[in-house]
């Protein structure tokens, strides 16, 4: 085989590409990846990873503020904004450099540029000089992953109107911040912010904040940030944003009553999602179906042109990290001749690193009786937690829901402390298609946050013993 003919291409990176092309490799396989900046990816360098060293300094913060609480007396403390922004983007350097070892452990030939398919079996690598070098495989994988998406009517500046990563590096801390969105992003930027005191308001256009939770997580949670000093706005849109004068008008409109008013603030956070990055990369050169902005796959992520895969945020499903990690694995054990279970999506753990925390799995309880189901439901709060008492975290709760008929696991949804840890245990048991009686009598470790589980799972069928 030459030098530039390999078995696998991989475009991009991040936890869907270079798991991927580690995977490959692992197979035997001669294996390549493109990438025309940090390896790993936004995951590691824009997203998962230093956002949550953020939030670590934000809670630190916190701790230290309510330290009196736990006994412990303690000098006035002030937030150091650069020093956790340059503390962030270390955490994040060194995750990208531990890729970067393991693709020259697995003997992956790293292409440095912007890839594009330039033919069924070759990718296009264009270096940052315009230098372009065409490479031949046998195998091509797009993993060219998202990207912080604009409204229409409000452009990002980068500097008054911003997306998620200037919202990780500006040069100081806003005094005043209005977050557009209250997904998984917006409301972490939001409790961020506002740990560190920041004065903060949410604008969500839906009935209630982190809309794809349960409605008694989404509850729960805007409880939780309107008690720390976050303002929340439901049914409203933001109209426009005047960025001539120092700092930034927001006019926001209250759909229920139709009511227009302005928020001064120094800066504008847009966190209404992600689009994908599908421009350029070659698709309607060679005629990989495509349908507004997903790329067309099947259960193995084999495009119409048998030879070219997608993954990641590009297919259909949940942007997600660990979904498009395990895409990755999946298609190459097939492409590789292996027979990989495809992935259920209906069996996906989603969690949002606010305070509290928010985990779920599966169905809400709305979700599971529009499908038809007679549903058990338990809700075990974690006031009623020794461990959640002795910690200082009693908010939030466990809910858990049941078919009636089976006993099958439809959904777990959690909000607290430490239940992004947590929620694995009900992933792992609907894989197994563990019942509520299961649950029950597998025993948990006294005192744990985790008993929480199987208090709910008690409570749906009337056998809680703490409640």
């Amino acid at each position: 085989m030459s030098a530039t003919k390999f078995d696998l291409i991989v475009i991009g990176s991040g936890p869907g590409g270079y798991v991927a092309a580690i995977r490959a490799s692992q197979l035997g396989l001669k294996v390549a990846v493109v990438e025309k900046a940090e390896v790993g990816g936004i995951c590691l360098n824009w997203g998962c990873i230093p956002t949550k060293a953020l939030l670590k300094s934000g809670q630190v913060f916190q701790y230290i503020n309510h330290a009196k609480d736990f006994g412990i007396n303690v000098g006035e403390a002030s937030a150091d904004f650069p020093a956790m922004v340059q503390r962030s983007r270390g955490v994040a350097a060194g995750m990208s450099k531990g890729v970067e070892f393991l693709i020259k452990k697995n003997k992956i030939e790293k292409l440095l540029g912007f890839g594009k398919l330039v033919g069924s079996k070759q990718v296009e690598v264009t270096d940052a000089d315009g230098n372009a070098t065409v490479y031949d495989a046998e195998h091509i994988i797009l993993a060219t992953g998202g990207r912080a998406k604009e409204l229409p009517h409000i452009k990002i500046d980068g500097e008054k109107v911003i997306g998620y990563r200037q919202a990780m590096t500006l040069s100081e801390q806003p005094k005043k911040l209005v977050v557009m969105g209250s997904g998984a992003i917006g409301v972490e930027f939001a409790y961020f912010y506002n740990s560190i005191g920041t004065e903060v308001t949410v604008v969500e256009y839906l009935p209630r904040i982190v809309p794809n939770e349960d409605a008694d997580v989404s509850k729960e949670l805007e409880r939780n940030f309107k008690k720390q000093g976050i303002k929340v706005l439901t049914n409203a849109a933001v109209q426009t944003v005047d960025t001539s004068g120092n700092g930034c008008v927001v006019t926001v409109k209250d759909n229920k009553k139709d009511k227009e008013t302005t928020i001064e603030c120094d800066v504008v956070l847009s966190a209404v999602g992600v689009e994908t990055n599908l421009e350029g990369i070659g698709l309607e050169e060679v005629g990989v179906a495509h349908d507004r902005g997903k790329v067309l796959v099947n259960d193995y992520y084999q495009t119409n042109i048998p030879s070219v895969y997608a993954i990641g945020d590009i297919v259909q499903g949940p942007a997600l990290a660990h979904v498009a990690s395990h895409e990755g694995i999946i298609c190459v054990e097939k492409l590789a001749g292996l027979t990989p279970e495809p992935m259920n999506y209906g069996n996906i753990p989603g969690c949002t690193y606010t305070v509290p925390e928010v985990a779920s799995v599966g169905m809400t309880e709305e979700m599971a009786k529009e499908a038809g189901y007679e549903v058990k439901v338990g809700k075990f709060p974690f006031s009623a937690s020794g461990k959640a008492s002795a910690s200082g975290h009693k908010e939030g709760f466990v809910k858990v829901i049941f078919d009636a008929k089976y006993g099958e696991w439809l959904g777990c949804h959690m909000i607290g402390s430490n239940v992004t840890e947590m929620i694995a245990e009900a992933v792992v048991a609907r894989k197994l298609e563990v019942t509520g009686h299961e649950i029950i009598t597998a025993v948990h470790p006294h005192p744990t946050l985790s008993e929480a589980v199987m208090e709910a799972a008690a409570l749906a069928y009337d056998e809680c013993i703490h409640l």
